[in-house]
């Protein structure tokens, strides 16, 4: 494995650096984010600018990363050890696969279980739209669209503006968030329109 590479390409959407684990629920997150979209790669040992620190005591980081792994998410989480000398230092290499039993939450210093997403280089609160798709698309369950003029509607606005939100499809709709956001779950599981979530908002285009 190519660590240099992985560090040069910098922390993004399947990877993310750590100089150590200092937090479980942190790492949990992280790891969660991972598996709730396409899996990804922490490097341990590798400052946030890049610089290889290296690990001191693999078997104290190991112990974090299970903890947070079979603890602090639900479904717990395997995750894959692996370690790679760089430069006469270690860094430990932890693979989270794309999980098949989505979505995973990881416990929050509230004492509550919350789902998170990989946005960029962060991990972030899913929306409840973006928990509905990943446990209906996890579910194998078929999608009925019936096509109605709502819809109709949504697709219409769309070939006019190119996005929407959930707000707007309320406003457009004159429905209220639930059916709005089922209607949304629907067209999205059948591959109609596409969801884009940033730190800021989430919104939605035509596919």
């Amino acid at each position: 494995m190519n660590v240099k590479k992985l560090i040069f390409e910098g922390e993004g959407v399947t990877l993310d650096f750590k100089k150590t684990i200092t937090n479980c629920g942190k790492i949990a997150r992280t790891m969660v984010s991972f598996a709730n979209n396409k899996g990804g790669r922490l490097l341990i040992g590798v400052a946030d600018d890049g610089t290889i620190k290296g690990v001191k005591s693999e078997d104290e980081e190991r112990y974090m990363i299970t903890k947070a792994a079979h603890l602090y998410a639900r479904p717990a989480l395997e995750p894959v050890f692996e370690e790679v000398y760089v430069d006469d230092k270690l860094v430990l290499v932890v693979d989270t696969p794309e999980s098949t039993a989505k979505p995973h939450f990881a416990l929050a210093e509230d004492g509550k279980w919350w789902v998170y997403v990989r946005v960029k280089d962060k991990s972030i609160l899913a929306s409840k739209i973006v928990v509905d798709v990943l446990k209906r698309s996890a579910s194998n369950e078929g999608v009925l669209i019936e096509y109605s003029s709502k819809e109709k509607a949504i697709l219409e606005h769309l070939e006019k503006t190119a996005r929407i939100t959930l707000t707007e499809c309320c406003n457009l709709l004159k429905i209220g968030r639930k059916r709005a956001q089922k209607l949304l779950v629907d067209l999205i599981l059948s591959g109609i329109i596409r969801i884009h979530t940033t730190e800021k908002e989430e919104f939605y285009t035509a596919v």
